[in-house]
């Protein structure tokens, strides 16, 4: 089992470095999305990060080997990129139909998610805390979609459509980041994050549309950028920061990316009242405040049961 050096500090940072490029994310992904298909953004996101990582493995001559290699990591490697190219698509699928706020309190649940699969995993059992943290997780979602929640139940919408390709993508990136937390014994992180980015690149080749790339303008160009160099530094950062700091804790930071995408989408309507941002009553804020406490929770129920 991976153990990590426990270097508090640089795990911190790098998690919170994840949680804000995270959070600024969807929003750059909506804008794009009226311009190019979800496939499209998908392939060129995958093909500048393969391109430019690869560079820096050739350079340091650490592109990855598969000599020796068990069976067991090369299924590894397999769920890793399976579970990762599903989140990539769906979730931009789910975004289409949803805001930026309410696809990012949904994928929520990703973090969550891989502490229930590492506690099944490790055989490790459910805290206390960890079950508080999972009602109040339950509780805020149901609480953010208060006004809406009869209407998702009752009539299978776009909206409601667009909640399950998220929830999907959010159980897709907990297989991902399990199996990247095992591959670490045998690649470092921009290894396993160049093999996922040059499947993706490969995978999602025949159902690129590159035809509107030609009519985008240099605002457009500029998002595409953001969003490939997202691509890479925020996975990147994810890999290390799971090297220097416990699973558990790099979640616990990554809770709060809903807020800081609710706070950024508010802010950019503010400014731009054509973006498409939610509007929140006060119950669907509370909702939101939920998940990321109950969110925290979970994944910190260890070290509060070592302090209480």
């Amino acid at each position: 089992m991976h153990q990590s050096s426990g270097r508090v500090g640089l795990g911190f940072s790098l998690a919170l470095l994840t949680a804000v490029l995270w959070g600024l994310l969807p929003i750059a992904l909506k804008w794009l999305l009226n311009s190019m298909s979800a496939a499209t953004i998908t392939w060129i996101r995958f093909v500048a990060a393969a391109g430019l990582v690869g560079l820096v493995l050739l350079a340091r001559r650490q592109l990855p080997s598969f000599r020796g290699l068990s069976v067991k990591k090369k299924l590894l490697i397999v769920l890793a990129i399976a579970g990762l190219l599903l989140n990539y698509i769906l979730y931009l699928k789910g975004l289409f139909l949803l805001t930026a706020e309410t696809a990012q309190v949904v994928i929520q649940l990703a973090p969550f998610l891989m502490m229930l699969g590492a506690v099944y995993l490790f055989k490790e059992r459910l805290l206390f805390w960890q079950k508080v943290g999972a009602w109040l997780l339950l509780i805020g979602l149901v609480l953010f979609f208060n006004d809406r929640l009869a209407l998702l139940l009752t009539q299978f919408g776009s909206e409601a459509v667009g909640v399950l390709l998220v929830i999907i993508a959010a159980i897709a990136w907990a297989c991902y980041a399990l199996a990247q937390k095992q591959l670490l014994l045998s690649f470092n992180s921009q290894q396993i994050m160049w093999l996922i980015y040059v499947a993706g690149a490969l995978c999602f080749l025949p159902s690129a549309d590159l035809a509107p790339l030609a009519h985008l303008s240099a605002w457009q160009w500029g998002i595409v950028l953001f969003c490939c160099l997202n691509t890479i530094v925020a996975y990147g950062a994810f890999a290390e920061a799971l090297q220097h700091w416990q699973a558990a804790n790099v979640s616990a930071v990554l809770a709060i990316t809903p807020l800081l995408t609710i706070g950024f989408a508010q802010l950019l309507a503010y400014f731009y009242p054509q973006f498409p941002s939610e509007s929140l009553n006060v119950w669907a804020w509370v909702g939101a405040s939920l998940v990321v406490i109950g969110s925290m929770l979970t994944a910190l129920a260890p070290m509060l049961k070592n302090r209480l």
